[in-house]
Parts: structure tokens; sequence; C-alpha cells
């Protein structure tokens, strides 16, 4: 019984670090979302994604090559 309990949070742990590598390009501008647009995160995507357009200049190399990866 104590060997499964302690296994258990490894799988969760891998588990959620494979959930996270299938989705590389939602994940590149989170932390230029979260710098420069923190006042629009519940205004939607759209609008999170103007307020990332209207910062081009200062985001990350992965999430510039993100949107335009998008046509954005």
């Amino acid at each position: 019984m104590l060997r499964f309990l302690v296994v258990i949070p490894f799988v969760v742990l891998a588990v959620s670090s494979a959930s996270a590598q299938q989705r590389p390009g939602q994940d590149a501008c989170g932390r230029d979302a979260s710098r420069f647009c923190r006042a629009h995160l519940s205004e939607g995507d759209q609008v999170v994604l103007a307020c990332l357009q209207q910062h081009r200049a200062k985001l990350s190399k992965a999430c510039q090559a993100t949107l335009a990866s998008h046509g954005r």
C-alpha cells in the first residue's frame, strides 16, 4: 500500500508533463501575455491577441514565432 501511495505523485507528474508537451504553441505566449496584457486576460482571446500584437517588439522569440506561424 505504501508503495502505491509513493508512485501516484510520479504518475500524475508524468501525465501532466506529457499533456503540456502536446501544446507548445499555446504556451509560448503565456508568460508574455501575463507580462504585457494582464489587464486584458479576462476579456477573451481576441483582445489578448490584439494586445500581444501591440507589444510585438517586446515579445519573446518563441511567442513571435508562434504568432507568425499562425498568420498574426
